[in-house]
């Protein structure tokens, strides 16, 4: 039966969104978030993997399939955005100003492992698209001769960090805007990151939204000159 279930092309689609559910129903029985389900779904499949005798490529036959729905899931984010646009537009210097001082923070970080650990070029090109979506940072770590493979990887490790550490963040440095809130999860955790943030509030879901897109394009200008400066 084992066997059986670890060869179905069904299973990674089951377990992840089994696991992600079951995350989900703890917490709203508990009354609180108790699990992050994104992080409580991701450590079971790769526990699967790992232990279980699967191979990834069995495991991505089923889970392929929410690959397809990523794109649609992204789009629908700009709905909040639609709500919020007076809003936002209303505070467009508070918008920029957030999204520069995200991108400048994190090029800072960059910089300072790049002192740190003295990393090779192509090991520092590749930490710098970190914090932005991986429809942007795959091709951008590729095109200045860095490893795309771990961009990959550190975007979505970012992103699941972000997702699960940015509520007690933010409460700890008591920001309670929700403008502000939304802005320092969209810079700093891209789409996974803005999924956590729409549970938050519209507000929030709609600047961490357009964060990701200013942040991209910040990144995208700022990459390259600290790549040349590097190497």
């Amino acid at each position: 039966m084992n066997e059986f279930l670890l060869s179905s092309t069904w299973f990674g689609f089951l377990l992840s969104v089994g696991t992600f559910f079951l995350a989900r129903t703890v917490n709203r029985r508990c009354g609180k978030e108790r699990i992050n389900p994104l992080l409580f779904s991701t450590v079971v499949c790769g526990l699967e993997i790992l232990l279980g005798g699967m191979e990834y490529e069995v495991y991505y036959q089923g889970a392929q399939y929410l690959d397809v729905l990523l794109t649609p899931a992204t789009i629908c984010l700009a709905i909040p955005l639609y709500r919020q646009f007076e809003l936002l537009k209303k505070n467009i210097p508070a918008v920029a100003a957030g999204c520069v001082a995200g991108v400048a923070a994190h090029m800072a970080g960059c910089l300072l492992m790049l002192f740190l650990f003295s990393l090779e070029s192509p090991e520092f090109i590749t930490l710098l698209p970190k914090s932005i979506t991986t429809a942007i940072g795959k091709g951008l770590s590729e095109e200045l001769g860095g490893y795309p493979s771990i961009t990959m990887a550190t975007i979505m490790l970012t992103g699941i960090f972000g997702a699960v550490v940015a509520p007690p963040i933010l409460r700890l440095f008591r920001v309670t805007d929700p403008l502000a809130q939304g802005l320092a999860i969209g810079t700093s955790a891209h789409a996974a990151g803005t999924s956590r943030a729409v549970e938050l509030g519209e507000v929030q879901g709609a600047a961490s939204s357009l964060a990701i897109v200013v942040t991209g394009l910040l990144t995208v200008v700022a990459a390259p000159i600290l790549a040349a400066l590097a190497g």
